[in-house]
């Protein structure tokens, strides 16, 4: 399936409601409001994204400019048309051995293996950095 896809501006300002005070809460009611809007028009959303873009500074020279920007997107509608969903015959009983399935039966407490390998004790990982007892330094008088 293909689909057609839709890129905007995200909102740089937040929405006044009622009940919504802060900064944060205004802007993700104006975010919210921007992805419904589109959500009823078919489209879903994707990602949010920061793009580099190059533009005019002055007569003769440019600046990278970074845009936020929603991507949507939807099926495309001559696929939506065509999409014929079947459904699938059920399930024999006498079904061959060879369409069997194994699975296995996996337990939180399973019996450890006999071919694992072995686990190295603490002090064997620690190298030098661990005193041994007969290396313990005497205390000073």
């Amino acid at each position: 399936m293909s689909y057609e896809y839709r890129v905007i501006p995200a909102p740089v300002k937040g929405t006044k409601a009622k009940g919504v005070k802060t900064t944060q809460e205004r802007f993700a009611l104006s975010l919210q409001e921007t992805m419904n809007a589109m959500a009823a028009d078919g489209w879903e959303f994707q990602r949010a994204e920061t793009l580099p873009s190059e533009e005019r500074s002055g007569l003769t020279s440019t600046k990278t400019v970074y845009h936020n920007v929603l991507v949507f997107r939807r099926a495309r509608e001559a696929e939506l048309a065509a999409f014929r969903p079947r459904l699938l015959e059920a399930p024999t009983d006498a079904a061959p051995e060879a369409a069997q399935v194994f699975r296995p039966v996996l337990s939180a407490h399973a019996a450890p293996s006999d071919n694992a390998p072995a686990v190295p004790s603490p002090r064997a990982l620690s190298g030098s950095l661990a005193r041994s007892d007969d290396e313990t330094p005497e205390p000073k008088a």
